[in-house]
Parts: structure tokens; sequence; C-alpha cells
């Protein structure tokens, strides 16, 4: 079955937050502890999207993928957080832990990466856990390259090593 790509809507972000959390609990569980991973619960996660898109959504942009209706990955991008205005930063990429290696991730990069274009941006960036050697990966098949710009910042109660990459758009 293919899948189908589209705008996010505010009645998605209840079910946005669910998947990410799924998501990131598959993802990262091979190296944050699981008590980082249990909180915030999958409706907790909801409502943070759902606030955070109340404040973004007018300078972001998050795209669905869907299998036969059904949400089964997402992608968020937004200007970059340096403030360079020609970079936009991609926040993130999520998708269901059974549609790991289906190509809807790449979907979604290519979307992400197109939509960038048109809003003028001439450079790409995005943030990725050191630890998350599969996205690290995933990243770099996809023509993204490590700046070596580092950072740490919390997940939860754990501080985390990040790593910034960076592509031309």
């Amino acid at each position: 079955m293919t899948v189908t790509l589209r705008p996010a809507a505010a009645e998605d972000l209840m079910a946005v937050g669910m998947l990410h959390q799924r998501s990131r609990v598959a993802a990262y569980s091979s190296f944050l502890p699981p008590a980082t991973l249990a909180d915030p619960a999958p409706e907790a996660m909801g409502r943070y999207w759902v606030e955070r898109w109340e404040w973004e959504r007018g300078n972001h942009r998050m795209t669905l993928a869907e299998r036969a209706g059904e949400l089964v990955g997402f992608s968020y991008v937004g200007p970059d957080d340096g403030g360079d205005p020609v970079t936009g930063l991609l926040h993130a990429i999520h998708l269901e832990p059974t549609e790991q290696g289906r190509g809807v991730g790449r979907e979604l990069m290519i979307d992400a990466l197109a939509g960038m274009r048109v809003r003028g941006w001439r450079r790409a960036v995005l943030w990725v856990l050191r630890g998350n050697t599969h996205a690290r990966r995933f990243y770099e098949r996809g023509g993204w390259a490590a700046t070596g710009t580092e950072r740490d910042d919390w997940i939860g109660p754990t501080l985390t090593p990040q790593l910034r990459y960076a592509r031309r758009v």
C-alpha cells in the first residue's frame, strides 16, 4: 500500500503526540534509561503538540504520512533555531516503529526539504542524539553531514549529547 502525505491539522495533534511517544521509545530504548522514556505519557505528548502547534503553526510546517488512512509518521520543520534567515530546521521525523525501513522516513525527508525550498531556505540543519546511530545513518544516506557542532539537552531527567547535521536544500 502506498503512503500519502498531507499537511497536519489541529485535530491530528493528539494522534501525532501518541505516535511521537511510541517512536521515541522504540528509537531511543537502546541508549536511554526506561524511566526517561516512560515520561511523558502518550496523552501528555499529544497535549504538548496541541500547545506547541498553537504557538508555532504560523512559521512551522507539519506533514503527516498515512497508510490506508492511518497515521504512520510525521515531519516538522521551521526556521533555524540559530536565527539564520536562509536556513530551515528539521525538528523531527518520527515513524510508527513498524514503519522503519519501509521508505516512509525518506518520503517525509524529501517532502520536508522541498517545503524548505519553497520557503526560500537554502540550507537545512537538524539535531540528532549522538547515541541514535540508526537515525544518524538515515540522515547521512540522505545527504546530511555532521557539522562538528554539539550540544547537550535534556530529555526528561537525562542529559543527552546531540550532534548538528546540515545539508544544502
